[in-house]
């Protein structure tokens, strides 16, 4: 990697992390007319830097009036960015229903899985945030989803991904969706404990294994079938 673009890269996350809203645009500006790749900048740029901020909210250093100036300086630098991404060429395309669970109305996590998402080439159902566990299912049913994803910043909502995954499988349907979970109290050990399917810490990695989840869960459907 160049020794620019990585520099311009830290620059993005940077200008995340101290709520730069109006120096991202020139970075990021700055960064396309170099010929740099966009999905590297939303993902290992603009991405990174909002995952830092989580860390420092994790850290009580920031509270959500600073995350939330965070993320709009992150959406600022995705504007400019998300035009020049290439899109997924495969021919092989997935559906994904994302959403906030209910009684959590911090989306800046699931935003970004769904951007992620939507630049690997996925059709993505955004059902908002505070989404009653039911309207996951049948959305997912309603439009034949391969994925399901769960987001939730609070601790007090974290049941209700657990939620979801019982009412699949109280459906019958359970092993029709991939289901993914992330988010700041999430974890590998807490994902594998309800049965989810997957869990990635960083949302510039959730997109990448949302696939092979998925190719692999069709292949394994596709047998029992």
């Amino acid at each position: 990697m160049s020794n620019l673009k990585q520099e311009l890269l830290k620059k993005l996350s940077d200008c995340v992390v101290e709520m730069e809203d109006e120096v991202v645009v020139d970075i990021a500006k700055e960064y396309i007319e170099n010929g740099f790749e966009a999905y590297e900048g939303i993902s290992k740029g603009l991405a990174y830097g909002m995952e830092e901020s989580g860390k420092l909210y994790e850290e009580e250093e920031y509270y959500i009036p600073e995350l939330l100036l965070c993320s709009d300086a992150m959406y600022e630098g995705i504007n400019i960015l998300k035009p020049h991404i290439k899109k997924d060429s495969t021919k092989e395309s997935y559906k994904a229903v994302v959403g906030v669970v209910e009684g959590d109305t911090h989306d800046i996590g699931k935003n970004l899985f769904k951007i992620m998402l939507e630049t690997s080439g996925f059709e993505v159902y955004d059902l908002g945030r505070d989404v009653p566990c039911i309207d996951f299912i049948n959305k997912a049913k309603e439009v034949n989803a391969d994925l399901i994803g769960l987001s939730t910043l609070m601790t007090t909502t974290m049941d209700n991904m657990q939620s979801v995954i019982e009412l699949l499988n109280k459906e019958d349907i359970r092993e029709k969706f991939v289901v993914m979970v992330g988010g700041g109290p999430i974890s590998q050990s807490f994902a594998n404990e309800i049965g989810a399917d997957g869990y990635a810490h960083e949302a510039s990695k959730a997109a990448k294994l949302a696939k092979e989840l998925i190719i692999k869960k069709k292949a394994m459907y596709e047998e029992v079938v």
